[in-house]
């Protein structure tokens, strides 16, 4: 599965640039589907991976799939002046060089309250806290595309200044 994933991204069409420290890598692979990812010029780190499918009639979709990173985007939901709760728990993905990294920024509660664990399918982690006040499903695109599995105690927690990290060893 790995050798499909390799053969697609090395057919794709590609294109890069360096911009404000970043340097950009768009993709274009035959079937119509986009890749942008960006990655940190000075550390080599990855910073961004979404994702543009092609639309149901054959069109481009029109937004982007954050993948890795976050979409900045204002918190005004409407012209009435309806704001996002800036205390809302925010799911974000940041991975380093030797492993997958996520982050939920405002969440309080200690470490023990939490607790994560792989689906049946070990393609998905289950994060959910005793408190039932939070839980989230999901699953590790990279992993998928090349055919490793998760297994639970390749799974290490953390929790510090009120963000919950969840790291699981790159393969």
């Amino acid at each position: 599965m790995a050798e499909k994933w390799t053969s697609q991204l090395n057919s794709a069409h590609k294109t890069c640039i360096v911009q404000e420290g970043r340097r950009k890598i768009h993709y274009t692979f035959a079937d119509g589907t986009e890749m942008a990812e960006e990655y940190d010029q000075r550390s080599g780190d990855l910073i961004i991976r979404k994702w543009r499918r092609k639309g149901t009639f054959g069109s481009k979709g029109t937004s982007w799939d954050f993948e890795v990173g976050e979409q900045l985007m204002s918190k005004t939901l409407d012209p009435e002046g309806l704001v996002e709760s800036s205390s809302n728990p925010i799911f974000v993905r940041k991975d380093t060089k030797v492993a997958f990294q996520w982050r939920i920024r405002n969440i309080p509660y200690p470490l023990h309250v939490f607790s994560v664990t792989v689906q049946d399918d070990n393609h998905k982690l289950i994060i959910k806290t005793s408190n039932k006040k939070y839980y989230k499903k999901f699953s590790i695109p990279d992993m998928e595309r090349v055919g490793c599995l998760l297994t639970q105690d390749s799974i290490s927690t953390a929790h510090a200044n009120n963000t919950f990290i969840i790291t699981v060893p790159g393969h």
